[in-house]
């Protein structure tokens, strides 16, 4: 497997029990290569901050992913920027969870494998602001262009748009036995 484009490594033996803050932004080269992954116009900024302490399960990783990326439309192909503000929670393990139970505790954090030496905070924020954008963007110009295309609404594909007339002949036909 190859290495990701953003990867900031911190070993295990340098995690303690206390909270370490750990800042990592992304270089010009790492960000057009995520812009790629991603199938983005660029991503003009990558950054995170992260509070990192090990715990009895593995090592807990609190913090925000902050970004400036350009989508395309996904009608227009017209540039969008974007900007990412996105928390992240995350416990990196050295195993898969034996268990497939989803839980729904709302202080639950994902989980992440790792190798067992060290934990990749640069995949875990690219992977995040991935995550975060919209994976199917319009812009100002979308509406225009689709109904150019001949591509109607929610609102006209209604069922009931289609249906109204034979409802009211079937309450008139029903209304007159």
């Amino acid at each position: 497997m190859t290495a990701p484009e953003f990867s900031r490594t911190e070993r295990i033996d340098t995690i303690g029990e206390g909270e370490r803050t750990i800042a990592i932004t992304a270089n010009d080269a790492e960000r057009a290569a995520l812009a790629k992954r991603f199938d983005l116009i660029s991503v003009d900024r990558l950054e995170a901050k992260f509070a990192v302490r090990r715990d009895a399960a593995g090592v807990v990783a609190r913090g925000t992913v902050s970004a400036a990326v350009v989508q395309a439309c996904s009608v227009t192909d017209d540039p969008l920027p974007v900007t990412v503000e996105e928390p992240i929670a995350l416990r990196f393990v050295d195993h898969e969870p034996d268990s497939e139970e989803i839980e729904l505790d709302p202080d639950a954090l994902d989980t992440m494998v790792f190798d067992g030496a060290a934990v990749d905070l640069g995949e875990a924020a690219a992977e995040t602001m991935a995550l975060s954008l919209d994976p199917f963007p319009r812009g100002p110009n979308a509406a225009a262009a689709l109904k150019a295309a001949g591509v109607i609404s929610e609102e006209e594909a209604k069922p009931a748009g289609a249906l109204a007339g034979l409802k009211a002949a079937l309450e008139k036909r029903l209304d007159r036995s």
